[in-house]
């Protein structure tokens, strides 16, 4: 079976419409129906203009014919971008990234959300840590809709260890010594982005250790582990229509890979506790309980190791989850229903 690899190992190779073809499902909407817009965050050591993310875009426009991509860049130069993965302060870059989204003229214009009107409604695709950094962005940046957000191989409840890195890639080891030394120093903690999604947990409870408590900058906030509660946050992810998350089946990257899927894993015994017997889903932290009471929580499983994706998987979720939205009984918006292929609900 042909299998496409995403960054860091090697790239996407541009997709061939014979091999798109068998996959693409069935028309349910009008031709005229616009696609929803749709952002791409790119994962650690890879960079916005790299081809085999273009190819990922290239894909959603054959499965949806004029879908407008957005591709999340936090530097115009493709080598600064991907330094940006490994160093730098993920809150302010994702308060960058949404002050560019709400400049672009392409993404203003698209209104309609259930939340308001005007709003920028998009869906959403994240690889690796560009999953949870979509998931924050719709949590923190205002006047943000997201229809759907699918995430691959994301470290939703952190790493519990920095990834290996290449023996040339000296900014991904440099990174991985920042942390190692001390990681919840605040220049760590401020620099070095794998840091900011670093978690250790008090393995008697389950929950975040108290160090990682008071000095994670970013994942200990979005995620709502501290006593205090943005209620914000639930509401926005509660808001989607579809959160769909991936695991790589052979993932040796992400530590440990059920964090995509925001499980518990105790790195003594390494008992897996699923997010639906997590305190942080009985207490409904960020919304995940009620998205999941309608529906809306979908945990799959990809073949492979860390982002070797196949073509048709790729086609046939992009035929799923993303394209037009159809307006329902009532005027409101609701997502679009494909025939042929997995829901996933």
């Amino acid at each position: 079976m042909h299998l496409l690899t995403l960054p860091p190992a090697t790239l996407l190779t541009l997709l061939l419409p014979s091999a798109l073809a068998s996959v693409l499902p069935p028309a349910t909407v009008a031709p005229s129906a616009k696609p929803l817009p749709l952002l791409i965050w790119h994962g650690l050591g890879d960079r916005y203009d790299a081809e085999g993310l273009r190819s990922v875009g290239t894909l959603a426009q054959k499965v949806h014919p004029g879908t407008y991509v957005k591709f999340i860049k936090l530097d115009d130069d493709g080598g600064n971008d991907r330094t940006a993965t490994f160093f730098g302060n993920v809150s302010a870059q994702i308060e960058t990234v949404c002050e560019e989204l709400r400049h672009d003229p392409q993404l203003a214009s698209v209104g309609g959300g259930s939340t308001g009107v005007g709003e920028m409604r998009v869906d959403a695709l994240g690889f690796s840590q560009g999953g949870q950094f979509l998931r924050a962005l719709l949590q923190r940046c205002d006047g943000l809709s997201m229809r759907a957000l699918v995430t691959f191989g994301s470290q939703h409840n952190g790493i519990a260890q920095f990834q290996l890195c290449g023996a040339y890639d000296f900014v991904c080891k440099g990174a991985a010594a920042l942390i190692k030394n001390n990681a919840w120093s605040d220049g760590v903690q401020g620099r070095v982005v794998p840091a900011q999604y670093y978690r250790t947990v008090n393995e008697s409870t389950g929950l975040g250790s108290e160090a990682y408590l008071a000095g994670s900058r970013f994942l200990a906030d979005v995620n709502n582990e501290r006593v205090v509660k943005n209620e914000g946050y639930a509401a926005k992810v509660a808001s989607l229509d579809k959160l769909v998350l991936f695991v790589f089946g052979e993932d040796q990257t992400v530590i440990p890979k059920e964090s995509g899927w925001f499980a518990e894993v105790n790195a003594t015994s390494e008992e897996v506790t699923p997010l639906r017997n997590r305190t942080m889903y009985h207490e409904d932290w960020i919304g995940l309980k009620k998205l999941d009471e309608r529906g809306g929580l979908v945990f799959k499983t990809a073949p492979g190791k860390h982002m070797e994706l196949e073509e048709k998987l790729l086609a046939e979720t992009f035929g799923v989850y993303f394209g037009p939205e159809r307006v329902a009984q009532g005027g409101m918006m609701d997502g679009l229903v494909v025939q042929g292929g997995d829901g996933g609900s």
